[in-house]
């Protein structure tokens, strides 16, 4: 297979990839954002009454809403597909944004990782190699 012909097969396989991972990744996330909720001392809480029912559906879904009871403020993410919120403070709600952004720095680092990788591993395609390239990338002096 010619070496163009393989790298626009690999692209397209890349793509569909990445497709089906934001696709599948809808459900994946909400689960994932409760399990960093959990993690950062979030509370599941069951509504008991009906007007608490109605509070939790009340809210919009995939998002953390911060209620002020009082002079406290609380933050809470409703799950009503399964009858129950997520409730933490602010130092909980503090402790997940410190979550949330150490997980996009480290998604960012994997996916910055795996572009090298797929530009180290069509090297070859270039015509490029030892003795090609001279001092800070440039032709070597007598070069072509």
């Amino acid at each position: 297979m010619k070496p163009t012909t393989h790298l626009f097969l690999r692209s397209i396989a890349a793509g569909c990839a990445a497709l089906l991972v934001s696709c599948a990744g809808t459900q994946g996330n909400t689960q994932n954002r409760e399990s960093m909720l959990v993690a950062s001392g979030f509370k599941v809480i069951t509504p008991k009454t009906a007007a608490q029912k109605q509070k939790l559906q009340n809210l919009p879904a995939g998002t953390v809403t911060m209620i002020k009871k009082g002079k406290k403020k609380y933050y809470v993410f409703p799950d009503p597909a399964h009858n129950q919120a997520y409730v933490g403070g602010p130092e909980e709600y503090q402790a997940y944004q410190q979550l949330r952004a150490d997980k996009k720095l480290a998604r960012e680092d994997l996916q910055d990782a795996e572009m090298y990788q797929d530009a180290t591993m069509e090297w070859s395609l270039w015509g490029g190699g030892e003795g090609v390239w001279g001092p800070m990338g440039g032709p070597m002096p007598g070069g072509f």
